[in-house]
């Protein structure tokens, strides 16, 4: 054989070979769960799916869930007491923080964060198009003003560059979020912070245990929020936690989620009463109880799914049209909530995003869109936002010619493309093995040496 067919890589054999062709590599061969058969036809259109074993449940108990709840249950304690005491201090040690404020579910950390720092009407936050829902609420809940600023498009997080121009002398602080198994530039964004003296609060809801240059998510900004919801990787079902290192700020986040009473340094002017007007979204000891004992099995977890996903990425990158998302260099540990990748159509045939997760669907991968958007659209085209901003209040608070203009203000072309092409898994299936992440390959690869056949057809 030549130099030249030598080099030849799998993505070139790949982009050559006519649909059904076989890919010589063992890596992405179905294995496990493979039922004999026609193997090569799609199951989507009748053949024999890569697999019928399923992939890790999630979420997962032990007995040591069942011990911990079962005392609480029995004590008759189950509002917030000595047990979230005590989940609290563990978390904030899991991750190198030094206080930490245990809630009902990240949403309301992320409001108690939000109200804390003093965001209210006329006030502007920066952050990012491309994330849930949850992550924008907290801002129009305190009747200020989301700015949107457009994503790097090959780390799918907030863009640093496009920040600073979003930048006035409304705006108050910047909320980054860590979407999808990423993690944002920090140090750009801690820089422009300091230098337009902007409060920081990170939306890490999905990123639990994630690491920028050695330090963990959620304590590199001035606050940081987290969820503990029923997918997410370390849950108790429902429940967050806001993370901090200045003990005033999280006295006053205490104090805003146990419905403004007094609590550490934050005390009313009177000495008497409630301090702020607040809201109770405490955190419930049986919930607590479970989080402590998912904790144990934290690190291990977090550790299979690194691992498998940077395996999968080196094996998914080398199919056409399968473009999985990049990491900054100062990244030192990834964290997922959902795996994603770019699905490209033009490389598929023209097969569509539906019909190819379709197909996936059949083949045993249980894959998805992401994000949870509605029609397909973006963040900053939701429509709580035009609610919002056709509110008597809004009315009121923002000039005519600001909300006028706010749509196309807003605009995030990298974004919206992105929306478009996000296909992935939940984080549940990075916790397989080995033989595990060959079949997603394989699937993947399956539908794509029938892209012309299924194109035709679905």
């Amino acid at each position: 054989m030549s130099r030249q067919h030598r080099n030849v890589t799998r993505r070139e054999l790949l982009t050559t070979a006519t649909a059904g062709a076989v890919i010589s590599s063992t890596a992405c061969r179905p294995k496990t769960g493979t039922v004999s058969g026609n193997a090569t036809l799609p199951a989507v259109l009748g053949g024999q799916p890569v697999r019928t074993a399923r992939f890790p449940p999630w979420p997962v108990f032990r007995q040591t869930d069942e011990n911990a709840v079962l005392p609480v249950l029995r004590s008759g304690v189950w509002s917030r007491d000595k047990v979230v005491d005590e989940a609290e201090i563990r978390f904030a040690r899991l991750m190198g923080a030094k206080y930490c404020l245990a809630t009902c579910n990240g949403t309301n950390a992320l409001v108690t964060a939000v109200r804390s720092i003093g965001i209210q009407a006329g006030d502007e936050v920066i952050t990012t198009p491309y994330t849930f829902v949850a992550s924008v609420l907290p801002i129009l809940l305190a009747n200020a003003l989301p700015v949107f600023a457009d994503i790097d498009p090959d780390t799918w997080q907030i863009n640093p560059a496009r920040i600073e121009a979003k930048i006035n002398p409304n705006t108050a602080a910047i909320l980054p979020v860590h979407i999808i198994g990423g993690i944002c530039d920090m140090d750009r964004i801690n820089a422009l912070a300091s230098k337009h003296k902007l409060k920081v609060i990170e939306d890490a809801c999905e990123a639990h245990g994630g690491e920028w240059r050695g330090r963990k998510v959620g304590t590199l900004g001035d606050l940081g929020c987290f969820s503990f919801q029923n997918g997410k990787s370390l849950t108790c079902g429902e429940g967050g936690a806001v993370l901090g290192n200045d003990r005033a700020l999280l006295d006053r986040c205490y104090s805003f989620h146990n419905m403004g009473r007094p609590h550490g340094g934050i005390t009313s002017r009177n000495g008497q009463g409630h301090v702020m007007v607040a809201t109770k979204c405490r955190m419930a000891e049986y919930q607590a109880s479970m989080l402590m004992t998912q904790m144990e099995s934290f690190n291990a977890e977090s550790a299979r799914r690194s691992e498998n996903a940077l395996y999968l990425t080196q094996k998914l990158q080398q199919i056409p049209g399968i473009v999985p998302r990049k990491d900054y260099p100062q990244v030192t540990h990834t964290a997922f909530y959902y795996y994603g990748f770019r699905y490209k159509k033009d490389h598929f045939g023209g097969l569509s995003r539906a019909s190819f997760i379709k197909a996936l669907q059949a083949e045993g991968i249980h894959a998805s869109t992401g994000l949870g958007v509605i029609e397909g659209k973006p963040i900053n085209k939701e429509g709580c936002i035009e609610d919002a901003l056709q509110s008597r209040v809004y009315q009121k608070v923002y000039p005519a010619a600001k909300l006028a203009a706010y749509a196309a203000a807003n605009e995030c072309p990298e974004s919206d493309r992105l929306v478009q092409e996000t296909a992935g898994f939940h984080q549940s299936m990075l916790l397989g093995t080995r033989q595990d992440m060959d079949d997603i390959c394989a699937a993947v690869t399956k539908i794509y040496e029938n892209r012309v056949k299924l194109a035709a057809r679905l």
